[in-house]
């Protein structure tokens, strides 16, 4: 699917026509730099690969400047690869928010969720916790259970649900509304939250 890069503002609400106050995620979409164009006859199948947000020569490791070098721009800090756009692009091109977006639009977010670090398995799978709260029990309210048989088949199967990390993962939200598009900010309102924190990159597919 065509889509951009973009970096996640914050959170506001607007008013709908029908007074109906909307929460909503503000982004910044852009502009995006096309970095490299493939095509089925030389990588295997068709796809843009997009440059978003500037950076120094020196962040950039030698095989990065060599790249940028060859499309003729200058060094950016994220790459993403998209499908599906409609024209012909070159390397070189700039794609802005008001040539992808239209209000009204449903698109998908893709980014990467807050972490909360080590978590039990009330908060990260929504354990109801076990056992009751009277006849001295204190101290297992809002622990797992069993995870396992003992004696068949003496094992615990892969996937049980325990206490782990949680968050710092690959989300993606899926057919969200487009209430606004403001392209002389490249700035993109969208009904609703997405992944991840403020300043965070995400990806806008359609």
């Amino acid at each position: 699917m065509p889509g951009l890069l973009g970096k996640k503002i914050g959170m506001t609400s607007v008013f709908s026509a029908d007074g109906k106050n909307v929460p909503c995620t503000v982004i910044e979409v852009g502009p995006c730099v096309v970095t490299q164009v493939k095509t089925a006859a030389t990588d295997g199948y068709d796809a843009i690969q997009l440059g978003f947000q500037a950076q120094k020569e020196k962040h950039c490791t030698k095989p990065e400047l060599g790249h940028f070098k060859k499309a003729g721009v200058d060094p950016l800090r994220h790459l993403a690869e998209f499908k599906g756009f409609d024209g012909e692009y070159k390397a070189g091109d700039t794609i802005t928010v008001a040539d992808l977006f239209t209000d009204s639009d449903f698109v998908d977010v893709v980014g990467t969720s807050k972490g909360k670090g080590f978590q039990g398995v009330v908060k990260r799978h929504g354990f109801g916790g076990v056992g009751q709260t009277t006849h001295g029990q204190h101290n297992r309210l809002r622990a797992p259970g069993s995870i396992g048989a003992c004696s068949y088949p003496a094992k615990v199967f892969k996937g049980t649900r325990m206490a782990g990390q949680m968050g710092n993962e690959r989300v993606t939200i899926q057919n969200l509304q487009v209430l606004k598009v403001i392209p002389e900010n490249n700035v993109l309102v969208i009904k609703g939250s997405i992944p991840g924190s403020k300043g965070s990159i995400v990806a806008i597919e359609k």
